[in-house]
């Protein structure tokens, strides 16, 4: 047994998976790259080195680390680093076991087989008010949080749907069948994140089928624009009338005005890692002067409630400012543009693509779960082996 069985294995189970729980993604990622290291090791496979990707990835670990000298809460920055770092080690060790086999259909069959059952199991569940997620869960009568945590679902679909509809091995009417009936159920499903996402990384992904190369080197030089440059961006724009925008747009609005307030007070160390939880105020509400400002007033009912930081700010760029100041950022904008810049085909552009939109707007930056499937999807690009182009 090779050790490309535990990655399939991985990615067949993680879309099903994640539509019952979210939290199942963390084991199943890290189980299928142990996997991998396990079975390269009994073949013979010893690491190699560190690869020169791994390089800014290791100085922002650090960095991180660091920064719990004046981290509000020391033994949490300091968990969270380690936690990142044994992730990260684990990836770079099952990509290096995985470089030395050879190329194998295998893998993307059973992203492919995977997707189209994490797919099916989605929209049921969603068509039929979460029956499914119901039924495993034991609760006699729908509530929210089942609908809520189809978000998640389709925040894994959206950037694991590249993975089979680029992949060359695979016949081409799979993969358009994949792309529009994935996209469509991602698009129904609840998450304005995921459905921008999954427009975000299919439309990527098709752009690199016929120039790779700009493609490559627009999400290089777009990300590292976007994360040097966004708090300053937000200053110069905010605050702006949001009273057209759904509720949860218009606080995603608030949470980054309030954040770029924290980020200019410490701009070059920021405020440590994972410091976002306990930000001076954050856990306080707009005022009615703010909500003015952002033409909120006819809502003010609804934001009475709503804290100006619930836990992240909902966006990689600001939370690696805020956390880690300048520093952090300008590690963080060189490790993700050397990423955009080594993400050759559809697969690898389409799936980087979607994981940036939803950094962007969703999640903690240092999510367990979410960064175990970041860690999947660059493991398993190269073995997709998506360079060549979606035939006609």
């Amino acid at each position: 047994m090779t050790p490309n069985w535990p990655l399939a294995a991985a990615l067949a189970a993680a879309p099903f998976a994640v539509v019952l729980q979210n939290r199942v993604m963390a084991p199943i990622a890290l189980a299928g790259m142990v996997g991998c290291v396990v079975l390269g090791w009994l073949r013979g496979w010893r690491p190699s080195g560190v690869p020169a990707l791994a390089w800014p990835a290791i100085a922002l670990l650090a960095w991180m680390a660091a920064s719990a000298l004046w981290a509000p809460e020391a033994g949490r920055a300091l968990d969270g680093a380690a936690r990142l770092a044994i992730s990260l080690a684990l990836a770079v060790l099952a990509a290096d076991a995985l470089g030395r086999e050879a190329p194998s259909p295998f893998v993307a069959k059973a992203a492919a087989i995977g997707l189209a059952l994490g797919i099916l199991a989605a929209g049921f569940d969603h068509l039929s008010g979460n029956l499914l997620r119901g039924t495993v869960r034991g609760l006699p009568a729908w509530d929210v949080t089942l609908s809520f945590g189809l978000k998640n679902a389709g925040a894994v679909l959206a950037l694991l749907l590249p993975l089979g509809v680029f992949a060359p091995s695979l016949p081409a009417w799979p993969r358009v069948a994949l792309g529009l009936i994935g996209g469509a159920v991602v698009l129904i499903l609840p998450g304005d994140s995921a459905r921008l996402a999954v427009l975000a990384g299919l439309g990527t992904g098709l752009a690199a089928q016929f120039a790779p190369r700009l493609t490559r080197r627009a999400l290089a030089a777009g990300i590292a624009a976007m994360v040097l440059g966004l708090p300053w961006v937000l200053n110069a724009l905010l605050p702006l009338d949001a009273g057209g925008l759904p509720p949860s747009a218009a606080h995603r609005l608030l949470i980054w005005d309030f954040v770029s307030g924290r980020i200019a007070e410490r701009p070059l160390l920021g405020w440590g890692m994972e410091a976002s939880r306990a930000i001076p105020g954050g856990i306080g509400h707009a005022s009615a002067a703010v909500l003015a400002e952002f033409g909120l007033t006819a809502q003010s009912g609804w934001f009475s409630s709503a804290q100006l930081l619930p836990l992240h700010p909902h966006n990689l760029a600001l939370q690696t400012w805020l956390e880690l100041g300048a520093v952090g950022a300008a590690l963080m904008a060189l490790l993700l543009a050397m990423l955009a810049l080594r993400a050759e085909g559809g697969a690898a552009s389409g799936a980087y693509a979607a994981g940036l939109v939803i950094a962007m707007l969703s999640y903690g930056a240092w999510q367990y779960w979410w960064v175990a499937a970041l860690l999947l999807a660059a493991v398993a690009v190269p073995r997709i082996r998506s360079a060549s182009a979606l035939p006609s």
